[in-house]
């Protein structure tokens, strides 16, 4: 079986595939081969490296080549960040069963419980699963299949900055609809690749990683999940909580007052999110809630 034979099978839409190779990257990560499917725009890293040998104790301690930020260093920082998402999120579904994919160290279960919810995590590291059970965050280590929740669990599924990271997205949507409750909420973060940001900077766009296997817009993940049988959906282009929540997040990792400068780049960029030109946001940064019929 070739590449895009594998693809194929893999596609969340099961339309006609017709994957052409895009372009080699040319940013932090260069050399990734980048495919494109013809018919309905979705992107995929082929070939991918072995994901379980990526997310490794030092990922997840912010010290291998490719890396994740340790939230743990930074925790109350943070928190401006999880509780102000968690007001949004009950706006809509105000309490209930709360499952956090990629769950990670647990912070953000730990702000959900504070707010009301029962808890669930799930997370592939056995390094951060471990220290998060071990603080009482309830953490299934392993793939979200293996966890074998029950039909229709969960009110809140959450995937912050994890779709991207799941290899054959098919039977995980499908898996993500059969454990969520008529009527429950899905947030979705990932780049949105129909966003000017993402088509302006092409093969140097900075999403472009080992750990993304595939590459989303909005119109793809609406169209995915429209035919799974979600019903209403809410775009945030930028993020779904409110400026002063990411500048008192980031204030975290200041060393010097020429640090408060950076205030500057991110408010012009979360204002920039906000708009639009020839119907397509300026930025690529997007959230989606998705509400199953």
């Amino acid at each position: 079986m070739d590449e895009t034979d594998s693809l194929r099978k893999e596609c969340p839409l099961q339309g006609e595939c017709n994957w052409k190779p895009l372009y080699q990257t040319k940013g932090n990560y260069k050399g990734l081969s980048i495919l494109e499917c013809q018919t309905c725009k979705l992107q995929a890293l082929s070939p991918r490296p072995n994901q379980k040998e990526l997310y490794t104790k030092e990922y997840y301690q912010g010290k291998a080549d490719y890396t994740y930020i340790d939230e743990r260093e930074q925790k109350p920082f943070f928190r401006f960040v999880w509780k102000a998402r968690i007001q949004n999120i009950k706006r809509f579904r105000p309490t209930g069963h709360f499952l956090d994919i990629g769950s990670s160290f647990g912070g953000f279960l730990e702000v959900a419980r504070e707010e009301g919810y029962s808890i669930q995590g799930v997370e592939i590291s056995a390094y951060a699963a471990s220290y998060a059970n071990e603080n009482n965050i309830p953490t299934f280590n392993g793939n979200l299949y293996e966890a074998n929740f029950p039909n229709q669990s969960f009110d809140v599924i959450t995937m912050v900055e994890v779709i991207e990271h799941i290899e054959n997205p098919l039977l995980f949507f499908q898996e993500l609809t059969r454990i969520l409750k008529p009527g429950g909420l899905l947030l979705l973060q990932t780049a949105n690749f129909e966003g000017w940001q993402a088509k302006t900077e092409g093969s140097g766009y900075h999403y472009y990683m080992p750990g993304h296997v595939f590459y989303y817009s909005d119109t793809l993940l609406k169209k995915i999940l429209t035919r799974l049988g979600f019903g209403s959906f809410v775009s945030y282009f930028g993020v779904d909580f409110p400026l002063m929540a990411k500048l008192k997040k980031v204030r975290g990792s200041f060393q010097t007052r020429k640090d408060y400068l950076k205030w500057f780049r991110i408010s012009y960029y979360h204002f920039l999110s906000k708009m639009k030109r020839n119907g397509f946001p300026l930025t690529s940064s997007y959230v989606l809630y998705a509400f199953k019929k």
